[in-house]
């Protein structure tokens, strides 16, 4: 078989596997190991590849990243600052129609600079936002698409588990793909909330919405309150990696003790509370290491069927340009979002495309924000749509359909993928922070 016969039938098997219910890192590992196994007839050598990987894997000390923003985001979700953070954005936009659209975009933002996570985002909003939405009369499937389009910027605003994730696969800094993700993360913010003014305007009926005229408005003193504690947050954890003053590991590190002194301070954290949420980052933790090695063994597997030379040697006979990588590289991952969750697209699809992308010259820490805000516009689109789902079990609202989340939601994931082409049509946009 040629290496490009052995790539493409690893991901349908790999497909197949996660569609028949196996977890998706054992998916890869069996893929791989079988595949090395088969190649080289010989199961000592694939058994060996598995553990080299399973001890890099482990041994990385970037790796301290992940457990530390995971314990930092869930301290700060049980602490309550989504709600005050949509509080203060509610106040701000209340006025404008679409406004309360626009404060859960803001918000979103803000809290995705702490959380990492679009589920968290999609949970939090989904109970805090739409309510109030439905409150003032807008539309429920508005609502709905508001909160699920606003919830995948916690992928891409750092920190983020799938920027950390493609770090490792790439073997890129993960502190370069946070500060890469900022400027990307506010540009999707700001085209969101620009969609919705447009949307009020020329769509008001898909829009609804009153006037809140009983609406109190928060006073200055309250925002400080409110906001002091996030701004702080935002500050030690971006500020510090972007000025140099610490790594990842420390800008992680102090994120989650400063996490954990606001939700002690606030009394939200009991020594329960304290306990769940240690379990619970373990669990989110061991996890993402199964992801990572997984991507290992499946990367040294394609790299020993010769996929990249292969890759490169076609890349070189065919002159393929820029355009028409980036344009199939594009295409796929919006076919892969309506089947498969984001880890498994950058798992799967990285790895086959970097001796691609490396010969070009392309830089691959503007090549993994490209990658992550691809996959996740599978996050918006059926029959995945994993925000969607979330959106929806945790209303539980007869009201509101499954069907309606998804074509609120549809707007925005058009949105993403309009920033998405800006973003490859001007890659400086996303490097001039570095």
């Amino acid at each position: 078989m040629t290496p490009i016969e052995i790539g493409a039938l690893s991901v349908i098997a790999i497909v197949v596997l996660i569609y028949l219910g196996v977890y998706i890192p054992i998916a890869l590992t069996a893929v791989s190991f079988v595949s090395i196994w088969l190649m080289r007839d010989n199961f000592t050598l694939a058994l060996n590849l598995l553990k080299i990987a399973i001890g890099e894997s482990a041994m990385e000390y970037t790796f301290a990243t992940v457990p530390l923003f995971t314990f930092m985001g869930l301290v700060v979700s049980k602490a309550g600052l989504g709600t005050d953070i949509y509080a203060v954005m509610s106040s701000a936009f209340r006025s404008v129609r679409g406004g309360i659209g626009m404060a859960t975009v803001g918000a979103n933002a803000a809290f995705a600079a702490v959380t990492g996570s679009s589920i968290a985002s999609a949970s939090v909003f989904a109970r805090v936002a739409v309510p109030e939405m439905l409150k003032y009369d807008y539309s429920p499937r508005f609502a709905v698409g508001v909160v699920a389009g606003s919830s995948v910027l916690g992928m891409i605003i750092p920190p983020s588990a799938m920027l950390i994730i493609y770090s490792f696969v790439a073997e890129q800094s993960v502190g370069q793909m946070f500060i890469a993700g900022v400027i990307p993360g506010l540009m999707l913010a700001v085209a969101y909330v620009a969609a919705i003014f447009l949307m009020g305007r020329f769509t008001p009926g898909f829009v609804g919405g009153r006037p809140a005229e009983d609406y109190q408005p928060l006073s200055w003193a309250e925002i400080v309150r409110l906001t002091l504690p996030m701004v702080i947050l935002i500050v030690t954890v971006i500020g510090g990696i972007y000025l140099g003053w610490m790594t990842p590991v420390e800008a992680g590190a102090a994120g989650a003790l400063l996490g954990l002194v606001i939700a002690v301070v606030r009394r939200s954290m009991s020594w329960r509370g304290l306990w769940e949420t240690l379990i619970e980052t373990g669990h989110i933790t061991a996890a993402i290491l199964f992801l990572i090695t997984a991507a290992s063994i499946y990367s040294r597997m394609l790299g020993l069927a010769g996929l990249p030379h292969e890759l490169d040697r076609i890349l070189t006979a065919g002159d393929f340009g820029f355009v028409t990588v980036m344009a199939l590289y594009l295409v796929l991952m919006l076919f892969l979002g309506t089947i498969l969750d984001t880890s498994s697209i950058i798992l799967i699809v990285v790895p086959l495309f970097l001796p691609l992308i490396e010969p070009m010259g392309m830089d691959l820490v503007w090549f993994g924000i490209i990658t992550v805000i691809g996959a996740e516009i599978g996050l918006l689109t059926p029959p995945l749509g994993i925000s969607c789902f979330v959106i929806k079990a945790t209303l539980d609202d007869d009201r509101i359909t499954l069907k309606d989340v998804f074509l609120g939601a549809l707007p925005f994931a058009g949105v993403m993928l309009a920033v998405l082409i800006v973003l490859i049509a001007f890659p400086s946009l996303t490097l001039v922070l570095l």
